[in-house]
Formats: structure tokens, C-alpha cells, sequence
């Protein structure tokens, strides 16, 4: 096919089907419940997220109404709602307080095309393979940078200036010793208390908004003297590009990859978590990068930051029997009516309350018994988990989850390396039933040693192959049986053609069995069994290199007194180099 024809395929491939779209007729009563229950949801976290990542609380309505929508109809999960979230918001933060609004929804922008492209080359299935220690040890440290960045609005001060969360947490408390805002204090831990206990007696209660009403309302009641988020405008602004300055754009590149790979991440948990909530629906990876990039490529248009799959949101979706898409469309089209219709009301909640709103949510998103299974897996999964959350808090998230991969590719190949085994087996199980005379098992077992290599002989485990291997006694033969070899790479055929040359230098005939065709390829390349296959040494089951063995043994029987330790050699100058 040409490059036009294959390119016309993978967008098609990304592109709802009318089966797809036609899903959201066949349970609209419950969709549109679910939609209603996820937007009450919602609401205090879109505004709490908005105001946390530094852009206002404006542009988590936009990013919850446009994301959200746009997200529903093209993404490839039918029970998917995305908007803005915690783990966004931790990138987001540093962005705004370096490059300002514009700069965010630059990156925004900028996100949502390397998603889409990250979808046309279909990488959707390679998010698979991030470790369940690496997801789990940044949702701890994504947790503890949420909660520290709502301590200058629950201690009611102003945000002081800083990048790491910890510090800028620090010299708000600092400040609030100085000038001490108990209201604030009292509303933050009266919503997050209410939240915390709430969802254990009536999960199925919307108590974020419970709380931020009855906080709202006592506070204007009693005149708290608190905070409120202020003029919020009645509707969306006209789309427009006016931010976006293209001179900047490859300084905001970094970060731009940054979020399209959280966003990415997040999403593909997110649809993956919603698919074992439920009981026959499965997410198409490519056309969720696809929709999540579509959503950031409109959002910062009408004033909305990046946006991702919720899980939290996703996960009330689910519970509360939705259908379709058409639910998570649904809830948009609430929100979108809130921002008409209510913005008044909502001017005037508590800045306090939703700190408190954000900060119960980053304690219900540490699950507690997953860490302790994980920790009781291993030391090694105990340690990615809790490297990738310090690094979060310390660093940023980008660099938690390198780091988090790092280690864990590192205890990958340590474990690759114990699984390779290099055994000594008996020569009987081999041999015809026939052939299993006294005599003749005394003088095999004197003379021929057969090794069996068992798992990947990969570079992780090729060292210990060689000293294991060369550290054998002496013999005469020794018949490498490779049938059981899963992987070889470069190194591990280096190695292998080092081990042999060892043992023919030292006078010992190195027969080779069982060797899988796909291993030939680098074997071959490298040289290691030229000069075996010359010889003749190279053989397709183990009892044709014992029958082998056996002739050679015949042949060159020597006298009595003889050095057997040499009895094999075929010459020293052959022997130095096998290859």
C-alpha cells in the first residue's frame, strides 16, 4: 500500500465506528443518571484542580466540559471520563509558574499532537508495559504532592514562591504561624473529615459536594472570614489561539512530551481500570490516545488546561450503571449548564473547602492493602515503589517514573540472570533402552559430560554461564545441550563462543545439540559455531552427538597410563580460535 493509503487506514482505524456511537442509544435512563451522578462529582474536583494547577478555576470547568466531551465521543473506552486530575495538575504546576497561562495551554496544545500521533503510529499497546510498582509508587508520590500543594489554601495564607511542593508547603506553615487563619483551617478539615468518614458509611453519597455546600452556606452564614474563588464568567470563552506563541514553542517541547506521556499513562490506567469494573466492555488503546489528544488539542482553545482519563470520575461512572458514552457526555453537558447558569453560586465557595475536597482525595487515592501485597512480593518491588514516590516528591513526575523503570529494568535482568541454568544431566535418559549396559554407562560417564542450558542466555546471565561452565572438571567430551534455550543475544553468543574456545584449548571435544532455529541468526553472525559445524560438531538431537561421542571415544581410545585430560584435543592451533 502506498504511504497515503496506509495513512488514510490509520486514521479510519482511530475513528469511532457507527457501532461504536450506536451504543448510546441503548441505555440512555441510566446513562444519563450515571452522567448526573458523575457531574456532582465532579464539579468541587474541576474547580479545586483548576485553581490548584496555578490556571484558575475557570479552566478546570472548560477543561471538565470540553475534554470531557470531546474525550466521550472519540476516545476508545465506552466508560471513560476524562477531565482534569491530581496527577496533571503536579505537571502543570511548574509549568504555570514558569511560562505563565499562555505557556500551559501552549503545552496543552502541544500534548494533544504528539497524542494524536501516538496514536496514528499505534503505540497505545506499549503503555502495557510499565511496571504495576513504577503506577503504584507514583500514585503514593502524586498523592503526597496533592496534599502538600493544598496547605496554603487550607491554612488560608497565599501561596508562597517556590517549585518543590514539600518547600513551598513548609513556608506556607511558616506563614500561617506568623498570621493564624483558623477558619480556614476548620472548613478545610470539616470537608475533608466529612468526605473521609462519609464514603465509608454511603459510598454511594456525592459527599464532596455535600461538604462544599455545607461549607459554603455556614461560612456565609457565620461570615467566616475565608476566601471564596471569586467572578467566575457565565459560559465559555469564543475558541481562539491568542496564547499560543510560536517562538517559545521549543522551549515548552520538554514539557509538552512530558504531559502527553502522563496523559497517555493515565488515561490507558484509567480505561483499563474501567474495563475490570465491568463485565464485557474492552478499550481500544489507540483510539483512547486519539480521543484524550483531540480533547487537548480543543481545550486550551476555549481557556482549559491538559486533560486525562479520571479514574476517580471513571470509576463513579461505572458504579452508578452506566451504559455508554452517552454518560460521560452527559456529564459535560451538566457541567457546561453549571457554568451558564450557576456561576454565581459557585463564586462563592470557600477557597478552604476545596483544599479540603483535594486533600481527602489524595488520601483515598493511596491504597493502602495494594502497598502492603506489594511489599510483601519482594524487597525489590518494595523499593521501585517507594524510589518512584520519593522522586516524585522530590523531583518531578517524568523523572519518578525514569527512575522508576530504570530500577525496575535493573531487577528484571538480575532475575533473568537467575533464571539461566547450567546443568549437569545423566547421558542414560538419552539413550535407547538398549544401550543401557553397565560397561558402557561407567565409561560414558568417565569420558562424556553432557550440560543442559536452561532459560535466556542473555548478557545479564552470560557471565556467570562462562565461569560456571569452565570451572567443570576435565573430560574428554562435553555435549552442550542448547534445546532448552528461550533467548540468546549478542552477548550471550560471545560468551558462549569464549566458553567453547576454553574447553577445546584445554583438550576437551565440545559437541553441540539442539540449537533453535531462531537462534541460529546470531550465533551465525558472530562466528561462534563455524568451526564446530565445519567439523562436523553440530548436531540436531542429543543422541546423535552421544553416538558421536561415542566413536570418538572409540577411536582415540589410548593406552593404558594415557593423559585422558588430552585424549580429545584436536590440536592446539585449531583450538585457540573456534570460530
Amino acid at each position: 500500500m502506498s504511504p497515503a493509503t496506509v495513512a488514510r487506514e490509520r486514521v479510519r482505524a482511530v475513528l469511532p465506528t457507527r457501532a461504536i456511537l450506536a451504543t448510546m442509544g441503548r441505555s440512555p435512563r441510566k446513562d444519563l443518571l450515571a452522567g448526573l451522578t458523575v457531574a456532582i462529582v465532579a464539579l468541587p474536583l474541576a474547580l479545586g484542580f483548576g485553581i490548584s494547577s496555578g490556571a484558575g478555576a475557570e479552566a478546570g470547568l472548560a477543561t471538565a466540559v470540553v475534554a470531557g466531551a470531546l474525550a466521550a465521543v472519540f476516545g476508545g473506552s465506552n466508560l471513560q471520563v476524562s477531565g482534569p486530575t491530581g496527577a496533571m495538575t503536579v505537571v502543570l504546576v511548574p509549568i504555570v509558574a514558569r511560562y505563565g497561562t499562555d505557556g500551559v495551554l501552549t503545552v496543552g496544545l502541544l500534548a494533544g499532537v504528539v497524542l494524536v500521533v501516538l496514536a496514528l503510529v499505534r503505540a497505545g499497546r506499549w503503555m502495557a508495559y510499565v511496571p504495576v510498582p513504577v503506577v503504584e509508587g507514583f500514585t503514593v508520590g502524586i498523592a503526597g504532592v496533592i496534599a502538600l500543594q493544598q496547605v496554603p489554601g487550607a491554612l488560608g495564607v497565599r501561596k508562597p514562591e517556590g517549585d518543590n511542593p514539600a518547600v513551598v508547603a513548609a513556608r506556607a506553615v511558616r506563614d500561617f504561624a506568623a498570621a493564624p487563619h483558623w477558619a480556614s483551617v476548620g472548613v478545610a478539615l470539616a470537608v475533608a473529615a466529612v468526605m473521609l468518614v462519609g464514603v465509608r458509611l454511603r459510598p454511594a453519597l456525592p459527599f464532596s459536594l455535600i461538604a462544599v455546600v455545607a461549607a459554603t452556606v455556614t461560612a456565609k452564614a457565620a461570615g467566616l472570614p475565608v476566601a471564596t474563588i471569586g467572578h467566575l464568567p457565565t459560559g465559555l470563552p469564543a475558541p481562539s489561539l491568542g496564547f499560543l506563541d510560536l517562538s517559545a514553542v521549543p522551549a515548552l517541547l520538554p514539557s509538552a512530551f512530558a504531559v502527553a506521556a502522563l496523559a497517555a499513562l493515565e488515561s490507558l490506567m484509567s480505561a483499563t481500570a474501567a474495563d475490570a469494573m465491568s463485565v464485557s466492555e474492552r478499550h481500544d488503546s489507540d483510539r483512547e490516545l486519539f480521543g484524550q489528544g483531540l480533547a487537548n488539542l480543543a481545550a486550551p482553545l476555549f481557556g482549559g488546561v491538559a486533560a486525562t482519563g479520571a479514574i476517580a470520575r471513571t470509576a463513579v461512572n461505572v458504579r452508578s450503571g452506566a451504559a455508554s458514552r452517552l454518560a460521560a457526555l452527559v456529564h459535560a453537558a451538566v457541567l457546561a449548564v453549571i457554568v451558564f447558569a450557576a456561576a454565581p453560586l459557585v463564586a462563592g465557595i470557600p477557597l478552604a473547602a476545596l483544599a479540603g475536597v483535594l486533600i481527602a482525595t489524595a488520601v483515598r487515592m493511596v491504597q493502602v492493602g495494594s502497598l502492603r501485597a506489594l511489599a510483601r512480593t519482594g524487597r525489590g518491588e518494595a523499593a521501585v515503589l517507594a524510589l518512584t514516590a520519593v522522586a516524585t516528591l522530590a523531583f518531578d513526575l517524568v523523572t519518578a517514573v525514569v527512575v522508576g523503570m530504570l530500577v525496575s529494568g535493573v531487577l528484571a535482568l538480575a532475575a533473568v540472570a537467575k533464571a539461566t541454568r547450567i546443568e549437569q544431566v545423566p547421558l542414560h535418559t538419552d539413550l535407547p533402552p538398549a544401550d543401557h549396559h553397565e560397561e558402557e554407562q561407567a565409561l560414558l560417564a568417565e569420558h562424556i559430560v553432557a550440560y543442559r542450558i536452561d532459560g535466556p542466555l542473555l548478557f545479564a546471565a552470560a557471565h556467570r554461564f562462562l565461569l560456571e561452565l569452565t570451572e567443570s572438571a576435565e573430560v574428554r567430551v562435553a555435549i552442550l545441550r542448547m534445546s532448552r534455550v528461550s533467548a540468546i543475544d549478542a552477548s550471550g553468543a560471545t560468551v558462549l563462543g569464549d566458553a567453547i574456545a576454553e574447553l577445546r584449548h584445554r583438550g576437551t571435544l565440545v559437541l553441540v545439540s539442539g540449537i533453535r532455529d531462531e537462534h541460529h541468526r546470531p550465533l551465525d553472525a558472530l562466528g561462534v559455531l563455524d568451526r564446530l559445524r565445519a567439523d562436523g560438531h553440530v548436531f540436531a538431537t542429543t543422541p546423535e552427538a552421544i553416538a558421536h561421542a561415542r566413536t570418538h571415544l572409540h577411536d582415540r581410545d589410548a593406552p593404558a597410563g594415557h593423559d585422558l585430560t588430552t585424549a580429545g584435543a584436536t590440536g592446539p592451533a585449531a583450538d585457540r580460535n573456534p570460530r
